[in-house]
């Protein structure tokens, strides 16, 4: 749920009073963005569970979610995308893109949950309180 909030809201997928989104949002934006929310969320899970591992995942899970974020976002509403292409380049050339971006993004966030829950089943140790 926070993953899907913090992701949402900036790029004005879940509409608020906050700004417009300039450009619709597209039919693939809806999975992606709730993919990336429950494999987040997942990811999230295997660190309050009641074993302690050595798999830490924490950048790929940020740079995952920061790209999806880029991915389902608004081109022309991203500051750094308009910053570095303009306006038209983002519509020109970062719009084509982003179904890569998200495609990347979830397979970033697919192999950090893999890795963390491959190394809970290997060998955990008890976490001692």
């Amino acid at each position: 749920m926070i993953a899907a909030a913090l992701i949402g809201v900036p790029t004005a997928i879940i509409e608020t009073s906050w700004f417009t989104r300039m450009t619709p949002v597209l039919w693939w934006n809806y999975p992606v963005w709730m993919t990336s929310a429950i494999l987040t969320g997942l990811i999230a899970a295997t660190y309050v569970a009641p074993v302690r591992v050595r798999a830490p995942q924490e950048s790929k899970t940020f740079i995952g979610g920061l790209i999806s974020a880029f991915a389902v976002g608004c081109p022309v509403c991203n500051k750094l995308v308009v910053l570095a292409l303009g306006t038209s380049g983002a519509l020109t050339y970062f719009a084509p893109i982003q179904p890569v971006l998200a495609i990347g993004s979830l397979a970033i966030l697919a192999m950090a949950l893999r890795r963390r829950l491959a190394a809970l089943r290997s060998c955990p140790t008890l976490e001692r309180t």
